[in-house]
């Protein structure tokens, strides 16, 4: 025999016992109560564990925020004017570099934040962001700006008259 005529009978014989299984599978998942309820039992089990550590994970991402933004208060901003603009840049330059080579979001959207500590107009520096940052770094950072009290932001809860788009 020739070894395409062996490769082709091999490859023939992998192909009818995989149909065969799906066809007892699908017969069994019809047939067997018991079985279905082992197949919901199992699917509720996973969904329960993917939904667990989701949840543990945004924990875990909630209390790497506020240590974060605890400690960029902590170490203060620069006041002088020269000073601000210097930090200002480096911030965002250590920012954008973060995010194109998918870095920690945390970290990305931290660099932000201190960005947007120092400038002197927030409201158009988060309407900037919200057209150049992606979208979980966004995410991270709106939240960054919901724990800090010192900081206001009109567009992030503002009553969005002022765009004019208001009914009258």
């Amino acid at each position: 025999m020739q070894t395409s005529t062996i490769a082709l009978i091999s490859i023939g014989t992998a192909l009818t016992g995989l149909a065969a299984y799906a066809a007892y599978f699908d017969h069994k998942r019809q047939t067997d109560p018991e079985f279905r309820r082992q197949l919901k039992r199992q699917n509720k089990r996973q969904d329960r564990l993917a939904r667990e550590e989701k949840e543990s994970r945004g924990k875990e991402q909630e209390a790497a925020i506020r240590q974060a933004v605890k400690e960029a208060q902590n170490e203060g901003f620069p006041q002088d004017m020269d000073d601000k603009e210097h930090y200002f840049m480096s911030e965002v330059a250590v920012g954008e570099s973060m995010c194109a080579e998918g870095a920690d979001p945390v970290k990305a959207a931290l660099c932000f934040y201190k960005a947007l500590k120092v400038y002197p107009q927030p409201d158009d520096l988060v309407k900037i962001y919200d057209k150049t940052v992606p979208k979980d770094v966004l995410e991270i950072l709106a939240s960054m700006v919901a724990m800090d009290n010192d900081l206001k932001i009109g567009s992030l809860g503002g009553s969005g008259s002022e765009s004019g788009h208001g009914v009258e």
